[in-house]
C-alpha cells in the first residue's frame, strides 16, 4: 500500500486520488494547530470548567489582526463542546453559544442574533424587556455556559448611546446568567471594551499578534505541509521557500492557508507533486498589500 509519510492521515487518503478529485478538496477548512492556538485554547476550558455560577465570572478578550484564527479558534472551541440532546430527552443543551455582533449594531439586532443562534423563532418585536427576559431565560434552559461573541469591534460603528447601551448588556448578562463573555475582535475590540471601566476590569487581553519570522513560524509551516495532499515533500519549513512564504502572506495564519492552497492548486495544474518557489510566483495569489494598490489604482 502506498503511504506517504510526509503526510497526515487524511491528506495520505487524499493524496492517493487523481489531481481533479484532490483539487476538489482543497478549499475545505481545517484545523491547523500551533502553540498559541492551544494556549487560547487552554484558557477558554479553564474559564469554562471554573467561571460559570460564580457572581462575577471572568471574561476574556482575544485580539487580533483580521484574518489571523480567531474566528477559527473560537469555533474549534465550540466543536469540542457541540450541542446535544439533555438527559431527559427534553430540549437541546447548548453549552457553548457563539453569535456575531450585528454590523449595524443594536440591542435589538444582537438579540436576534442570539434568537438565531438559539434556533428560536425571530420573528417577535415586542416590548425590548419582554424580549430581554426570553432571550435570557432560553439561554437558561438549554444551558448555555459560556456566551462568545465575534467581531466586538462593530460597536464602535454605533452611536455613541447605542454603544454605551451595548457595553451595560454585555456587562448585565454576564452577571445574570453567570457565565463567562468571551470577545473577539480587532485592535478596535480593545478599544471598545476599554471604554468601559468595570468591563475593561473583568475582561482579561489575549493577544494574536501577527507572525514573525523565527521558529514557531518553522513549526506552523510545518503543520500545514502534513494536510496539503501532495505526494512530494515541498519541505515548506526551509529556506528558500521558508522566506518567500513569510514575505508574501504579510504574517496572518488566514493569508498564509490561502498562499499555501493556491500554491498546491498551481501545482497539480501544472502536474507537479510538490510546491516550489517557482510554483508560489505563477500561482493565482497576491499578498493583501498587493490587492490594496491594485484597488485603489482602479479607484483613481
Amino acid at each position: 500500500m502506498v503511504t506517504f509519510k510526509h503526510l497526515g492521515p487524511e491528506a495520505n487518503e487524499l493524496a492517493k486520488l487523481p489531481s481533479v478529485e484532490r483539487l476538489a478538496h482543497l478549499r475545505m477548512e481545517r484545523w491547523i494547530g500551533y502553540t498559541r492556538a492551544h494556549q487560547v485554547l487552554a484558557q477558554l476550558e479553564a474559564l469554562l470548567a471554573s467561571e460559570p455560577g460564580k457572581l462575577r465570572p471572568r471574561n476574556l478578550l482575544i485580539v487580533g489582526p483580521s484574518n489571523n484564527g480567531k474566528t477559527m479558534i473560537a469555533e474549534k472551541f465550540r466543536r469540542t463542546h457541540p450541542q446535544r440532546i439533555s438527559e431527559n430527552g427534553e430540549h437541546e443543551v447548548i453549552p457553548v453559544l457563539t453569535v456575531q455582533m450585528p454590523a449595524e449594531a443594536t440591542v435589538n439586532r444582537f438579540f436576534t442574533a442570539l434568537q438565531v443562534a438559539l434556533g428560536t423563532p425571530v420573528g417577535f418585536y415586542g416590548r425590548h424587556d419582554l424580549r430581554e427576559v426570553s432571550t435570557l431565560r432560553l439561554m437558561r434552559t438549554v444551558g448555555v455556559r459560556m456566551l462568545i461573541i465575534d467581531e466586538v469591534h462593530n460597536l464602535l460603528g454605533a452611536t455613541a448611546r447605542r454603544q454605551r447601551e451595548l457595553l451595560n448588556l454585555l456587562r448585565f448578562m454576564g452577571n445574570e446568567l453567570r457565565i463567562p463573555v468571551v470577545c473577539l475582535g480587532i485592535r478596535d475590540a480593545y478599544l471598545a471594551i476599554r471604554s468601559d471601566d468595570q468591563l475593561e476590569n473583568r475582561f482579561h487581553p489575549l493577544l494574536l499578534p501577527l507572525w514573525e519570522s523565527g521558529e514557531e513560524f518553522a513549526r506552523l509551516l510545518a503543520s500545514f505541509e502534513t494536510v496539503l495532499p501532495l505526494r512530494e515533500p515541498s519541505h515548506l519549513s526551509s529556506a528558500p521557500l521558508y522566506e518567500l512564504i513569510w514575505r508574501r502572506s504579510e504574517g496572518t495564519i488566514g493569508e498564509i492557508a490561502a498562499l499555501l492552497i493556491s500554491a498546491t492548486t498551481a501545482a497539480l495544474l501544472q502536474g507537479e507533486e510538490r510546491i516550489t518557489c517557482a510554483v508560489i510566483e505563477r500561482a493565482d495569489y497576491q499578498p493583501p498589500s498587493v490587492r490594496r494598490r491594485m484597488v485603489e489604482q482602479e479607484l483613481r
